[in-house]
């Protein structure tokens, strides 16, 4: 078996399929947890995936330690035998620049390019979402470009726009809430990426992609109002096609 398990104290299992951050490692994670979240164990009540692994929570009056690692090892070789999961791409408008972007044209000077070089290198590209978190709906994507990498803030900003885009070192992400931020923020999207009111609260889903989709000022301005309202719907479409 390629991964390693451990205990996490006396009630959990982490699970580790490699230790660094890639797309192979990635699409066996979410295999792994399509295959054993549709087996539904019983005394297992959370799993939490991360860039390298997932940690398994379990009650042990349900089920042992013992009993848990074998149903993970079962599993385990039950989903390299599956045919790879489809995914799903999402198409993320963003308004690049102006006051909802002012960190442009620090990250153009940084990386010697032009604005408009930087927003060339950051949209239309497939961005791995590696998991959901930090705040509700935050996706961590990957795939950033090195040629636009940038570092954080020396002072973070004690709040940013709901829906601002930002890098932070190689990292890029959307932020879906007003929250303070220490990345250096490009650009904007109006697209709401967490509605408590919604079945499923967050829109996007680790183990899918991001591709982001530069509008101008008065596209995004619409889409906004569409999005208020709940009027807009967002684009997608299968990976590969």
């Amino acid at each position: 078996m390629c991964v390693e398990i451990v205990p996490l104290g006396d009630s959990a299992i982490t699970i580790t399929f490699g230790n660094k951050i890639d797309e192979r490692i990635h699409q066996q994670i979410h295999q792994f947890l399509h295959v054993f979240r549709r087996n539904k164990t019983v005394g297992v009540f959370e799993c939490v995936p991360a860039y390298t692994s997932i940690s398994i929570f379990y009650d042990p009056t349900k089920i042992t330690y013992s009993q848990l690692e074998e149903k993970i090892f079962s599993t385990y070789e039950s989903a390299l035998e599956k045919s790879q999961l489809e995914s799903i791409v999402y198409r993320i408008p963003v308004y690049y620049g102006g006051e909802t972007g002012p960190d442009l044209r620090f990250i153009a000077e940084f990386n010697n390019l032009s604005e408009q070089e930087v927003i060339n290198y950051h949209a239309n590209k497939e961005y791995l979402i590696h998991m959901i978190g930090f705040v509700a709906g935050f996706p961590y994507l990957g795939g950033l470009s090195d040629k636009i990498t940038a570092p954080r803030l020396e002072k973070p900003r004690p709040k940013i726009a709901a829906g601002s885009v930002g890098i932070g070192g190689s990292q890029t992400g959307i932020y879906p809430a007003e929250v303070p931020s220490g990345w250096r923020i490009i650009g904007i999207t109006p697209v709401r990426l967490f509605d408590i009111e919604n079945e499923n609260p967050s829109l996007l889903s680790a183990g899918n992609y991001v591709t982001f989709q530069p509008v101008d000022y008065e596209e995004f301005l619409s889409l906004k109002e569409r999005a208020g309202a709940k009027q807009y719907e967002l684009l997608t479409y299968k990976k590969g096609e």
